[in-house]
């Protein structure tokens, strides 16, 4: 399926697929997420669990394809962020399929973004929080969209030593920064 999107002046269009992470539309949390997000040429970015690379191709327009990462656990899904990323114009975009940080060989970010999938158990969350610090130079920024505010900003607190929450459309979009070299542990 076939979808025209336009963010911030952006024209996009993305191929979807039943199966993966809101096919029919753009998420409203993502979308939420993008609205308060700082992206500027040149900064390095890693869209974590990009679906079919909605995230990761705006970023890449907006600071150079070349310093852009995703990466989905999904094959199916990374397949779909590829080929999105060579219809919208940023080929040097790099898409790898893997679990989290552990597929993405860049050493360091300037922002990460993600829309975690909502476990009970809060596992995925609490993993993409703790390595997405360790992978974020000084003053880098996570982004994490959740429908969920206490225990994100509890975590988010512990790694991060706090973060700032927007509310946007119904959702918490949460904006960490590290400034410390070390995290605590959570």
């Amino acid at each position: 399926m076939e979808l025209h999107l336009e963010i911030a002046g952006i024209h996009m269009v993305f191929e979807t697929a039943d199966g993966l992470f809101s096919p029919a539309r753009a998420d409203r949390g993502t979308l939420s997420m993008l609205s308060v997000a700082d992206l500027q040429p040149g900064h390095r970015v890693l869209d974590l669990g990009c679906g079919w690379g909605l995230v990761g191709v705006y970023a890449a327009l907006v600071c150079g394809a070349e310093n852009v990462v995703m990466t989905d656990v999904d094959p199916r899904a990374a397949a779909l962020a590829r080929e999105n990323a060579l219809r919208n114009g940023v080929p040097a975009a790099r898409v790898y399929a893997g679990d989290a940080l552990s597929a993405v060989p860049d050493p360091v970010f300037d922002r990460i973004l993600t829309n975690p999938p909502y476990q009970a158990d809060f596992s995925v969350a609490k993993r993409f929080i703790l390595k997405s610090f360790n992978r974020l130079a000084l003053g880098g920024r996570l982004y994490m969209v959740t429908k969920r505010r206490a225990w994100y900003e509890n975590k988010l607190r512990s790694a991060f030593g706090g973060a700032l929450v927007h509310e946007v459309d119904g959702y918490f979009v949460f904006e960490a920064e590290r400034r410390t070299l070390k995290y605590a542990q959570i």
